[in-house]
């Protein structure tokens, strides 16, 4: 793989592998010392990950991290669902969960405020359009945000859930 880091080639085998799987590659960290590292994968897929997808990505990513050998210690491979409460890595990810609640910290302050809860309204070019809950309409560029999550929609998983016991015939 040439002359990439250790986590440029775990992202790497990360990627390929969820492609390959027929999963979104959601994120990739690379945590501890070089001695034993965390190396946690979070994947995604329309309707949700279970148990086995976890083992299945989790097997075909050991195997290739495994035979590459490029890992030179012991290492931990965790693979999960990011969550319903999963982080926003990207403006991609704005655009994907336009409409969505979500909670937003910057790193500066935009009119005094740093964290921001409400819904993501848009992304245009470079700056993302937030409902704030407490000030209306805010907008910042993605370099601002410090961390960004989803938060649970109470009202659309109720929602959800009466359309699925519906659909099941409850």
């Amino acid at each position: 793989m040439g002359n990439l880091s250790t986590s440029e080639q775990i992202q790497g085998i990360a990627a390929q592998v969820a492609a390959e799987s027929g999963f979104e590659l959601v994120h990739v960290d690379v945590l501890g010392a070089e001695k034993s590292p965390t190396v946690r994968v979070f994947i995604d897929k329309e309707g949700g990950i279970t148990h086995e997808d976890c083992s299945l990505v989790s097997r075909k990513n050991g195997d290739l991290l495994d035979a590459e050998d490029f890992i030179s210690s012991a290492y931990i491979l965790e693979v999960s669902s990011p969550g319903l409460e999963r982080e926003l890595y990207s403006l991609k990810d704005f655009e994907r969960f336009s409409g969505s609640l979500a909670k937003v910290k910057t790193s500066v302050a935009i009119d005094g405020q740093r964290n921001f809860r409400g819904r993501i309204k848009s992304v245009e070019g470079e700056e993302i359009v937030f409902d704030d809950k407490t000030r209306g309409e805010v907008r910042f560029t993605y370099e601002a945000v410090k961390k960004a999550n989803l938060e649970i929609d109470i009202e659309e998983e109720f929602k959800r859930s009466e359309k699925r016991q519906t659909e099941n015939g409850k």
